[in-house]
């Protein structure tokens, strides 16, 4: 018997039966589709994460404390005590590590924005005149506020895009006044908006804990000269929850990083560092071995499913031998070898299986491409499909269905043809 045989009685047999071969290959089509959907799920997570990081600008080194967890509108450092960074470190690195172009200091609290009849929770970024310049931000209208304003302490804004929308519905918000409520209310500062920040703006600090695009940008020496004994340290610095530093381009970012380990840790007389630093690849690197692992336990789980549809098949193939062991008889009789009869339930096992996979790899890329872009639960969704989860997807399917119509084969070719010409 030819393969073309074999397939062709393989097709006649499957349509024959055509509602049990569609349930058969039901669990196939969910394990191939399922295994597509989660690594692009999951690939795609690393994609969005890996873009907010580049969002934050090019060639970057951040320095925070050992650990910034913000509580109660303070900045906490290691042990949840005092932020062990203070805005003079950021001023050192600028004038004493070499490949240094700008820095820039953030401190972020808790607050409520209020415009008018609007108002929204959102980050207050006290931040300097440099920020914009070290993370090339993009601004969608008006302008980031200047070293001259921050000098002369004026209560300017910059908006993040999605707070001036919630604010200003509908309206330019540049000229517009924004009321910043802190301390729980009992403080209240107002600040005339001069830029809002585009929507590629990135994430508010490269722990990832909000959105540029969420949060009021305000100049820090402003703050600072009119709320000084609620945010300054006891030494006189102002306690920042991350320092940022821009290198110049091509610069070894290992032996900048070392630089600032040295030079910071001597500014704090320690000796082991109670700070982090990391460059952008540090960030890029940690996000996708983590994207990485989530992938890989999706795609474990949807392989579970794999497995299941192959039992599947390995049952209706078992079914199918016993229904049918009056024809293998006959068969057998007219000089069919075991081989023949290995084949052809081995190909129809191979084609339901490979139907289910042609099947779940069309349900899978269809669904992938359907929720990118979209929210779902109330988070956007980034899906990213990767050729080599389709081929693996559809290989093991191959594979499973090849297993699973082995061993019904061979029980067919061990079927004696003379008790099989005796079965009713």
């Amino acid at each position: 018997m030819s393969v073309v045989d074999a397939l062709r009685i393989a097709f006649r047999a499957i349509v024959a039966n055509r509602l049990r071969s569609l349930l058969t290959t039901l669990g196939l089509v969910i394990g191939v589709s399922s295994v597509i959907v989660l690594v692009a799920v999951g690939q795609g997570t690393q994609k969005g994460v890996t873009d907010q990081i580049r969002g934050l600008g090019t060639n970057l080194v951040f320095v925070q404390p050992a650990s910034s967890t913000a509580s109660g509108g303070t900045v906490a450092g290691a042990g949840g005590g005092p932020s062990t960074l203070v805005s003079t470190d950021a001023d050192s690195i600028a004038s004493d590590v070499a490949g240094v172009t700008a820095t820039s200091w953030l401190t972020t609290l808790q607050v409520q924005a209020i415009a008018g009849n609007h108002n929204a929770a959102v980050e207050l970024a006290v931040t300097t005149s440099t920020y914009a310049d070290v993370h090339d931000s993009e601004l969608s209208s008006g302008a980031f506020f200047t070293p001259a304003q921050e000098a002369g302490r004026e209560l300017v804004a910059v908006l993040g895009e999605n707070t001036a929308a919630s604010l200003f519905p509908g309206q330019d918000a540049v000229g517009q006044t924004v009321r910043v409520s802190l301390a729980g209310g009992r403080i209240t500062q107002s600040f005339t908006v001069v830029g809002v920040l585009s929507s590629s703006g990135g994430i508010l600090a490269n722990t990832g804990t909000g959105s540029a695009t969420d949060a009021v940008y305000v100049p820090a020496a402003s703050l600072v000269g009119r709320l000084g004994p609620f945010l300054r340290s006891p030494s006189g610095g102002v306690p920042v929850s991350e320092i940022d530093v821009k290198l110049v381009p091509g610069v070894d970012q290992a032996a900048v990083k070392e630089q600032i380990t040295s030079l910071v840790s001597f500014l704090h007389s320690v000796t082991t560092p109670d700070f982090e630093v990391q460059t952008q690849d540090d960030l890029i690197g940690a996000a996708s071995q983590v994207s990485n692992t989530l992938s890989i336990l999706l795609g474990s789980v949807a392989g579970i499913s794999l497995l299941v549809g192959g039992i599947g098949v390995m049952n209706i193939m078992l079914v199918s031998v016993t229904e049918r062991t009056r024809e293998i008889g006959i068969r057998r009789a007219v000089g069919a070898t075991s081989g023949d009869v290995l084949m052809q339930f081995v190909a129809e096992a191979v084609s339901l299986s490979a139907f289910g996979g042609l099947v779940g790899i069309a349900l899978g890329v269809g669904l992938s491409l359907a929720v990118n872009g979209r929210d779902v639960a109330g988070q956007p969704m980034t899906t990213v499909i990767q050729p080599w989860s389709i081929a693996l997807a559809f290989a093991v399917a191959a594979i499973v269905g090849f297993a699973s119509g082995s061993y019904p084969a061979y029980r067919a070719t061990s079927i004696d043809p003379i008790t099989a010409l005796r079965n009713e």
